[in-house]
C-alpha cells in the first residue's frame, strides 16, 4: 500500500557520494569454505551511469562485489539486498519498514509523519494534492508527479499477492482509506481490477516461463488433484527446481497450471493433460522425476507418461527414475493400511473414551481422579477416522491416563467400556510403534527441502519394522509384519532416488548405503552385498550419461577452458533458442574455469572420474553443532568447478521433491471465493499469487524465505 500515499519522503536532495568516484574497499558474502576477507575493488567513474535519485539511497550504500554484481547495504543494520537495474527499490524501502534497528524506524515514522502534513496543508491551500507520485519507486525528481495508471498497476498486484476480494474496490472504508492516502487516486471498478490481475498473470507467466527454458538442469513435477465447493475438479500442475541466479543454488517450486478438468475423467485424460501443459513450458524434454502422489490413478498416469516420453530417449536412466514418492506418502499409506488390521482395538479405545468425555458424571470422576494423582493436565483425544496420526495421539493420552481409567474400571466393574488388562498391552505396544512412526513424519515439515534429507530416517524405519516383526508380542508381530511388506513395496520406487541423493551428500557419500544396507540385511550379508553393488552400479551409469551428454553450455565454467576452442573471446553457447555471450559470464565463472585447467592440465596424474575423485576423497565433518544447518546447495555450488559432472547431477536428484509433505483431500479443496470463479480466472489468481511469492520473500527481515504459515486471507493454503 506505500504506492498509494502518492508521495515521495520529503527532506534534502541526496547528494551523490565522493566514494563513488574512488576505489572502494568492500566485504563480499561468501560460504565459509571460501575467504571472506575485504577485497578492494576499484570503481571507475562513468559519466554515462544512472544516477541514484531515489531517496531510499540516503539510508543505503550501493557497492560492486568481486563478481561484477551490485548490492545495497543498509547503513543501519549492515543487510545486503540486491541493487541490479531491474530489481528497483520497493524492496530496499520495504526493508526500512521492517528493519531492526529502532533509530530507522523512528526515522521512518517521522518522514511519513511529514509527508502527511505537507499533502494536508497543500490540499487546504491550493486544492491541489500529491507532491508525489504513487508509484513502487520514489524518485525526488518526479516529487510533484502522480501516475494513476502505476498506481492501479500496484493495486491489482496487492490484490493477487495477498489474495485480497476483487470487490474490495467497492468497499466503502477501503476506498475511504485509499482517499486519505491519495486523493488523486481514481477507484478502479471490479471488472477492472479483475482484467489489471490477470494481466499480471500473463506477465509473470512468460518471466516464469523465460527462466525454466533458460535453466541449464532438469525439473521435476508434482501432480495435485483439488476440488471446489462445487465439486469442480483441477489439475494442479507444481515444478521443482534449482535456480542458480546471482550465483546461488536455491531450490524453486512454483505452480505451473491449475486447470479445470471436466469429470468424469480417465487417468489417459489427465496424462494428456500433463504433457500438453509440460509442451507449452517448453519443459517436456528436461524431465528428471514425477511424483503423483495426490493425483487420481497414479499408476496409470505414470505408465501413459513414459509411453509418451521413453521413445524420446530424454528421461533418465531411461524412465527408471521417473516416478518416485513422498517419504511422507509412503510411512502415510503403510501406517493407514496396516492399521486396519488392528480395527478391533481402535474401536475399543475409541469408545472408551467416548464414553467418558461425552458423560459429564464420569468425566468430573475422570478429573477428580486425576487431580487426586496429582497428573499434570492433558487432552483426552479422540481420533478421527482413517487418519493414523490423531489414533496415534488417542492411544498416547489413553496410556498417559491409564492409572486414572483404571480406577474408573474398578469403580464401575460392570461397565464393559473400559479396557481388560491384555487390550491395555496390546495398546501400549502398538503405542510404541505409532510412536516412532509419528516422530519420524514430524521432521517432514521443511520449507523446500532437498532430497538428500530424510534417507537416514527411511532406512531407520526399515531396520525398526524389521525389528518389530521379531517382537513377542502377536499384535506386534502381525502389525509389523503388515508394514514391512507394505513399505518395502512402496520404497522400493524411491530408494534408487533418495540412495543417489544420499550419495550426492558429502557428510555421507556411500557410507550411509553401505552401513543401512548391511543393517538391514543383517541376516542376508549376500543380499546386502547385492543392493549396495546394484546402488553403486546404477549410480555409475547415470554419471556415465551426464559424461556422455554434458555440453559446454550446461557448464559455465567450461566456457574458459576448452581443449577444443580456439578463441574463448568468440564462443556462443546455446541452450535451445537461449544464447548466451561472454559478457554475461560472472567472474567467479571464469576463477572457476581457471580451477577447471588446472585439474585438467596437471602433469604427472592419471585421469579420473568426477565420480572417483568424489567418492576417494574423505567425508565432509561438520563442526559440533552445525549438523542440522549443512547448506547441500552451497556445498555443490563451491564445488562445480571441481566436480562439473556430478555438480549438474546434484542440481537434478535434489530437486525431485520426495520430501515434500502432500496435502491431504480436505487441504485440498478450495476457498469458497475462488469457488465462486471461472476456471480461467482461478487458474490466473492461484499461479500469480504464486509466483509473487517471491517479492515478498526479498523484503524478509533475515534474508530468509518467508516461512510463516499462510493466513485466512490468502487464496489457497498451499505449502510454498
Amino acid at each position: 500500500m506505500m504506492c498509494l500515499f502518492g508521495c515521495a519522503a520529503v527532506g534534502d536532495h541526496i547528494q551523490i557520494q565522493q566514494s563513488m568516484l574512488e576505489p572502494l574497499a568492500m566485504e563480499v558474502p561468501i560460504t565459509s569454505s571460501v575467504n571472506t576477507a575485504v577485497v578492494p575493488v576499484p570503481v571507475v567513474h562513468n559519466p554515462r551511469a544512472r544516477k541514484l535519485r531515489s531517496a531510499v539511497w540516503q539510508d543505503f550504500t550501493k557497492e560492486r562485489r568481486a563478481d561484477g554484481s551490485c548490492v545495497a547495504v543498509c547503513n543501519h543494520c549492515k543487510k545486503q539486498l540486491t541493487a541490479t537495474s531491474r530489481s528497483g527499490t520497493t524492496h530496499l524501502r520495504n526493508h526500512l519498514a521492517i528493519c531492526t534497528t529502532t533509530s530507522t524506524r523512528r526515522a521512518g515514522k517521522r518522514r511519513k509523519l511529514i509527508v502527511r502534513r505537507i499533502l494536508h496543508n497543500k490540499t487546504s491551500n491550493d486544492g491541489h494534492s500529491g507532491d508525489g507520485h504513487a508509484s513502487g519507486e520514489d524518485h525526488d525528481n518526479d516529487s510533484t508527479h502522480f501516475d494513476q495508471e502505476l498506481s492501479r498497476r500496484d493495486l491489482a498486484h496487492m490484490i493477487v499477492q495477498h489474495g485480497y476480494r476483487f470487490s474490495i474496490v467497492d468497499d466503502v472504508g477501503f476506498q475511504k482509506f485509499v482517499k486519505n492516502l491519495q486523493p488523486q487516486f481514481r477507484m478502479v471498478s471490479y471488472e477492472t481490477v479483475r482484467a489489471d490481475s490477470m494481466t499480471i498473470y500473463e506477465s509473470e507467466k512468460l518471466k516464469l516461463q523465460d527462466v525454466l527454458l533458460k535453466i541449464p538442469c532438469r525439473v521435476s513435477i508434482s501432480v495435485d488433484m483439488w476440488r471446489s465447493n462445487t465439486q469442480m475438479d483441477y489439475l494442479c500442475l507444481t515444478c521443482h527446481y534449482i535456480d542458480h541466479a546471482n550465483d546461488e543454488w536455491k531450490i524453486r517450486k512454483k505452480i505451473l497450471n491449475f486447470v479445470h478438468v471436466e469429470a468424469p475423467f480417465t487417468a489417459e485424460q489427465i496424462a494428456s493433460i500433463i504433457l500438453e501443459k509440460l509442451h507449452e513450458w517448453g519443459i517436456d524434454g528436461k524431465l528428471a522425476a514425477i511424483v503423483l502422489d495426490n493425483c487420481t490413478s497414479g499408476e496409470i498416469v505414470a505408465r501413459e507418461l513414459l509411453g509418451a516420453l521413453q521413445p524420446r530417449r530424454l528421461l533418465l536412466l531411461n524412465g527408471n527414475l521417473f516416478q518416485v514418492r513422498s517419504c511422507a506418502h509412503i510411512l502415510n499409506l503403510t501406517v493407514q493400511e496396516s492399521l486396519e488390521q488392528t480395527s478391533g482395538i481402535i474401536t475399543r479405545v475409541r469408545e472408551m473414551i467416548q464414553n467418558v468425555k461425552f458423560s459429564q458424571e464420569r468425566f468430573e470422576k475422570f478429573q477428580g481422579t486425576a487431580k487426586l494423582l496429582q497428573m499434570d493436565q492433558k487432552l483426552l483425544v479422540l481420533d478421527s477416522p482413517n487418519n493414523w496420526p490423531s489414533t496415534y495421539l488417542m492411544f498416547d493420552s489413553a496410556c498417559y491416563y491409564h492409572d486414572v481409567l483404571m480406577r474408573l474400571a474398578e469403580q464401575e466393574a460392570h461397565y464393559s467400556a473400559f479396557l481388560t488388562a491384555k487390550e491395555w498391552a496390546d495398546v501400549k505396544a502398538l503405542t510404541e510403534i505409532l510412536d516412532a512412526l509419528y516422530h519420524t513424519m514430524e521432521k517432514f515439515p521443511v520449507e523446500n527441502p532437498t532430497a538428500n534429507l530424510y534417507f537416514n530416517d527411511m532406512c531407520e524405519m526399515h531396520v525398526l519394522l524389521n525389528t518389530w516383526r521379531n517382537s513377542p508380542s502377536p499384535v506386534v508381530a502381525q502389525v509389523a509384519d503388515h508394514m514391512l511388506t507394505k513399505f518395502e513395496g512402496y520404497w522400493d520406487l524411491t530408494r534408487p532416488v533418495m540412495a543417489f541423493a544420499s550419495i550426492l551428500d558429502p557428510r555421507y557419500k556411500m557410507k550411509s548405503v553401505e552401513y543401512f544396507c548391511r543393517l538391514i540385511y543383517a541376516a542376508d550379508q549376500f543380499r546386502a552385498k547385492t543392493t549396495i553393488d546394484d546402488i553403486r552400479q546404477t549410480f555409475t551409469n547415470l554419471c556415465s550419461e551426464y559424461e556422455q551428454s554434458a555440453n559446454s553450455f550446461k557448464n559455465p565454467s567450461a566456457l574458459f577452458y576448452s581443449g577444443t576452442s580456439n578463441s574463448c573471446m568468440s564462443s556462443v553457447y546455446s541452450n535451445g533458442d537461449d544464447f548466451k555471450t561472454f559478457s554475461r559470464i560472472t567472474l567467479s565463472d571464469a576463477r572457476r574455469g581457471l580451477d577447471q585447467y588446472i585439474q585438467e592440465t596437471s602433469s604427472g596424474q592419471s585421469f579420473k572420474s568426477d565420480l572417483d575423485m568424489y567418492l576417494e576423497e574423505p567425508v565432509y565433518r561438520q563442526k559440533e553443532g552445525h549438523l542440522d544447518n549443512f547448506d547441500i546447495l552451497g556445498w555443490w555450488r563451491s564445488f562445480a568447478a571441481k566436480y562439473p559432472v556430478l555438480s549438474q547431477m546434484a542440481r537434478d536428484i535434489l530437486a525431485i521433491p520426495v520430501s515434500i509433505i502432500p496435502l491431504d483431500s480436505e487441504a485440498r479443496t478450495l476457498n469458497e471465493y475462488l469457488s465462486t470463479m471461472d476456471p480461467s480466472t482461478v487458474q490466473g489468481l492461484v499461479c500469480a499469487q504464486d509466483w509473487l511469492r517471491e517479492d515478498t520473500e526479498v523484503t524478509s527481515s533475515d534474508g530468509h524465505a518467508d516461512d510463516k504459515a499462510a493466513r485466512g486471507d490468502e487464496l489457497i493454503v498451499l505449502p510454498k
